[in-house]
């Protein structure tokens, strides 16, 4: 089963952007959608961000109008294009896909922190 990996978390000040990437390793050939997740300290994970096959995207209401979810070809890299950020926003980042046999399992995940 493939893995997926994420990347390009760091400090950012409020109003600033970042760039996530979830990359996949092995075969992405069966994946239905990748999405995005966040968890903030002592809260439950929330869903940020979906991208189909299709091309389809969905996003969580607290992101709409300001993160962009985007793919390469193959669904091989997965991008989280973070713009008007908010302290809120400061969260471990986690991407996942779907299957037709279930999920992958959960990275280490990308720290955002939001701050000045």
């Amino acid at each position: 089963q493939a893995q997926l990996m994420e990347s390009g978390g760091g400090l950012v000040q409020p109003g600033g952007s970042l760039k996530l990437s979830c990359a996949a390793s092995g075969s992405t050939s069966s994946f239905t959608v990748v999405s995005w997740y966040r968890q903030a300290p002592g809260e439950q994970r929330e869903f940020v961000a979906g991208i189909y096959s299709s091309g389809l995207t969905k996003y969580g209401d607290s992101v709409k109008g300001r993160f962009t979810i985007s793919r390469d070809r193959a669904m091989s890299t997965v991008y989280l294009q973070m713009n008007t950020l908010r302290p809120e926003d400061t969260a471990v980042y986690y991407c996942r896909a779907q299957t037709p046999w279930g999920p992958t399992g959960w990275g280490p995940g990308t720290q955002v922190t939001v701050s000045s």
